[in-house]
């Protein structure tokens, strides 16, 4: 199994979702995995202090806010950045992730005069973008790059936002609310119409 996937049953694991809702096909060892695997533990992480815990989430809701639809807060998202930063990180991405929010817990209070979590949308999207920009080298934003595996180098910024999409489309709310889950029937149409307002599926067509 490589990393990926194991990274794919990590997030089954925390989300508590199936392969299905997920929408890819697990292999015979990710299954063998997930079956032998025990309950996970979902009580409160402590990897995190609680002003790093407000940022996170505050960060995580830039990435996907609450609209018509629920926002990252609203999946539990922030819980799911912790878990994975806690329990599934290599030394190389723990090491990314802990300077990173280090930095935003100290630097944008320096520059803004108060937290991440308190600035208003307009500033928070601000620094988000800034922290895009200095990282737009990275292979992480590749053209093309969204079946790969797990680049461990990859800038903070894009830990964040790739599992905030990971945990937020693995989550039964983000499966269910926002993606379409209603099964289909067993045929292929590959010249479906989808309007601007369709989502994509939960479900494997």
């Amino acid at each position: 199994m490589n990393r990926r996937e194991f990274l794919q049953c990590a997030a089954i694991l925390v989300s508590g979702t199936s392969a299905s809702q997920l929408g890819f096909t697990l292999s015979e060892e990710q299954q063998v995995y997930l079956a032998s695997a025990p309950d996970y533990n979902k009580g409160k992480v402590n990897y995190l202090t609680p002003a790093q815990r407000k940022i996170i989430a505050a960060m995580a809701e830039v990435v996907i806010p609450r609209t018509d639809t629920p926002g990252a807060i609203d999946a539990g998202v922030p819980n799911f950045i912790e878990l994975m930063a806690s329990d599934w990180f290599n030394e190389q991405e723990s090491a990314i992730f802990s300077a990173g929010i280090k930095a935003m817990e100290e630097q944008v209070p320096s520059v803004y005069g108060k937290p991440f979590d308190q600035l208003d949308a307009a500033q928070q999207l601000e620094i988000m973008e800034e922290l895009e920009a200095q990282a737009s080298d990275s292979s992480w934003y590749e053209y093309g790059n969204v079946q790969r595996e797990f680049i461990s180098d990859a800038p903070f910024i894009c830990q964040v936002k790739e599992l905030t999409i990971w945990g937020f489309f693995t989550s039964e709310v983000g499966a269910t609310q926002v993606l379409r889950y209603e099964p289909m029937p067993m045929a292929f149409d590959g010249n479906t119409p989808l309007s601007v307002q369709d989502s994509s599926w939960a479900l494997p067509l």
